[in-house]
C-alpha cells in the first residue's frame, strides 16, 4: 500500500443503507476495480475490512452485515469509521433501513456521501431520491445542502472512480490525520474460532503501529501476536493507522467492537482484562435472582445478534447473566464452566464433539440447540420466568370484631366474634388490627356456630373461631379477612 504523506492516513469508510439497495454489490465493484484485477489470486478470505488504492492514496472499507438482526454491529461500524456511504437505490428511494442508517450517521456525527445506486435500471427517479432525502433532513449539494452525492451503478461499475475521489476529498476537508502514539490502539472487527489456528481476530488499527510480537488486550481477552496477516492473507510484520489485520495469539474470543491496546508485559495485559465494571454491576444486583447461561454460536455476527436480543428481555427482577459467550463447537472447557457456574448452555448452529457429548450425558449438563435466534431467546425468557416467584394478590372479603377471648395457647386462640362485613370462611387469611394499627397476621383454622363446625358465617352473625397467629388478639380488635390468589409473573 502507498505511504501516506503529511501525517495523512487512509480514511476508514463504512457502507450503510437498506437491504437489497446494493451495499455489498458496491463494495464488490470497488474491490473488482481496485484489488482483484491487480493482485494474483484475488482475495482468498473474508476478514470484514479491505484496503484499496486510488491514485496515490489508500482507502479502508469496513464491510458491515446488512441483515436487520445485526443492528448492533452496523451501529458500531459507524463509530469506528471516519466517513459513511449511504447507499440508496435509484428505483426505490428511501426505505426503512435507509432511515435507520441515517439515524446512525447523525448520532455518530459522521460526514457521509450519498451513493445513488442502480442508475442502470429502468424507471429510476434520481430527483425523487433527493427530494425524499430532504424529508429526512439530508440535503445533498445539488439541493443547497452540504452532503455530496454520486450516481453509481455497482452492476455496470460506473461512477466508482467519482465516488472514490469524493471520499478522498471529504477526508481532506475533514482533516483525517494520523495520531502518533507510543503503543498501538484499535478496535476488534471480527472474531472466529478455527479448529487448527485457534482464535482468529480481525482488528482495525486506529492509532500507532501494530507489530508482530506485540502484547495486546481487550476488555475480555489478551495475548501475544504470533502471526499477523493483511486483508489479502499475506504475512506482515507491521500495520499502521486505518489498516485492518488478522491476528492470531489471543487466548479467548473478544467481542466485536471492543477496543484493543498494546502493553509492554503480558502480566499488564492480563490485569487490564479484568472486567471491573462487570464486577460492580454484579455487586449492585442485590437480591435479584440470577440466571446463568453460556452461549455458543457459529459466527460472531450471530453471537452479537443473540446478545443484543437478550438485552431486550426485562431484567427488573431476574438478571440474565452471560457467564461465557463464544463462537465454535461446544468444548470440554464450556462443560467445566457450566458446572462451576450452574449455567445452562445455549447452542446456535454449533455442534458438540463426541467425547464432550458423553460428558454432557454423564454430568447431566443442560444443553439447548437452536437454528433460529428467536427460538433461543424465547427459551431463555421461559427459563428466566420460571425463577420468578408467584405474585400473591390479596382481596378483602370480610371484617370481624372480636367480642371475647376464651382461651389462649402458644400460637392459637379460641375467640368469639361478630361479622361486621362480608362472609367468613374457614381457612381465611386474616390481619389483626387494634384501632388503625396492624398488630399481626394469622389464619382461621376453624369456625363454629352454636357448637357446630361450619364452612361459612354470614354478615351480622356471631360465631366462635380458632385463630392461628404469633400475635395475640384482644377483645375489641378487628380481624380483616382476605382471599389470596397466586398469579404467575411474566417478564
Amino acid at each position: 500500500m502507498k505511504k501516506e504523506e503529511n501525517n495523512e492516513r487512509p480514511p476508514v469508510v463504512v457502507i450503510l443503507g437498506h437491504v437489497d439497495h446494493g451495499k455489498s454489490s458496491l463494495l464488490e465493484a470497488i474491490k473488482d476495480l481496485k484489488i482483484t484485477a491487480k493482485e494474483s489470486g484475488g482475495i482468498t478470505q473474508h476478514i470484514g475490512a479491505y484496503v484499496i488504492s486510488h491514485g496515490e492514496k489508500d482507502i479502508t472499507f469496513i464491510d458491515t452485515p446488512g441483515h436487520e438482526a445485526f443492528f448492533a454491529m452496523r451501529s458500531r461500524g459507524t463509530k469506528v469509521a471516519d466517513i459513511g456511504i449511504l447507499v440508496v437505490a435509484a428505483d426505490e428511494s428511501i426505505k426503512e433501513q435507509t432511515r435507520e442508517a441515517i439515524e446512525h450517521l447523525k448520532k455518530a456525527n459522521m460526514p457521509f456521501i450519498v451513493a445513488i445506486n442502480k442508475i442502470d435500471k429502468k424507471n429510476i427517479d434520481i430527483e425523487k431520491v433527493k427530494q425524499d432525502l430532504s424529508k429526512e433532513e439530508v440535503f445533498v449539494e445539488s439541493y443547497g445542502g452540504n452532503v455530496p452525492s454520486v450516481n453509481v451503478s455497482a452492476k455496470e461499475k460506473t461512477g466508482i472512480e467519482e465516488l472514490l475521489e469524493m471520499i478522498l476529498l471529504l477526508a481532506e476537508v475533514e482533516g483525517v490525520k494520523e495520531e502518533k502514539v507510543d503503543f498501538a490502539e484499535g478496535v476488534v472487527i471480527e472474531v472466529q474460532r478455527d479448529a487448527k489456528k485457534g482464535v482468529v481476530v480481525v482488528v482495525l488499527v486506529k492509532k500507532g503501529v501494530l507489530k508482530k510480537g506485540d502484547v495486546v488486550a481487550t476488555e475480555s481477552s489478551y495475548g501475544k501476536i504470533k502471526t499477523m496477516k493483511d486483508f489479502l492473507g499475506k504475512g506482515i510484520e507491521t500495520a499502521g493507522s486505518s489498516i485492518p489485520v488478522q491476528i492470531i495469539g489471543i487466548k479467548d474470543c473478544p467481542k466485536a467492537g471492543e477496543d484493543f491496546f498494546v502493553f509492554q508485559k503480558l502480566e499488564d495485559a492480563k490485569k487490564f482484562t479484568i472486567d471491573k465494571p462487570r464486577k460492580e454491576q454484579e455487586a449492585s444486583l442485590g437480591d435479584k435472582k440470577i440466571l446463568n447461561i453460556i452461549i455458543k454460536a457459529d459466527v460472531m455476527g450471530s453471537l452479537e445478534a443473540i446478545e443484543c436480543s437478550l438485552e431486550k428481555i426485562p431484567q427488573n427482577e431476574i438478571n440474565i447473566k452471560i457467564v461465557k459467550a463464544d463462537v465454535g463447537n461446544i468444548t470440554e472447557s464450556d462443560i467445566e464452566c457450566s458446572k462451576m457456574t450452574n449455567a445452562e448452555i445455549y447452542s446456535f448452529r454449533t455442534k458438540i464433539d463426541k467425547n464432550v457429548g458423553k460428558i454432557v450425558i454423564r454430568d447431566k449438563i443442560e444443553v439447548h440447540y437452536f437454528d433460529i435466534i428467536y427460538e433461543l431467546i424465547e427459551k431463555v425468557r421461559e427459563e428466566a420466568q420460571s425463577l420468578l416467584e408467584d405474585e400473591v394478590i390479596k382481596t378483602e372479603v370480610a371484617k370481624v370484631k372480636i367480642l371475647a377471648v376464651f382461651r389462649t395457647q402458644k400460637n392459637r386462640q379460641i375467640l368469639g366474634g361478630k361479622v361486621l362485613k362480608g362472609d367468613v370462611k374457614k381457612g381465611s387469611v386474616v390481619e389483626i388490627y387494634r384501632g388503625e394499627e396492624k398488630k399481626g397476621e394469622g389464619k382461621l383454622i376453624n369456625i363454629k356456630k352454636e357448637e357446630r363446625d361450619v364452612e361459612k358465617i354470614i354478615e351480622n352473625e356471631e360465631f366462635g373461631m380458632l385463630l392461628e397467629s404469633k400475635e395475640k388478639a384482644e377483645e375489641g380488635d378487628v380481624l380483616v379477612l382476605y382471599k389470596e390468589e397466586s398469579i404467575k409473573k411474566t417478564l
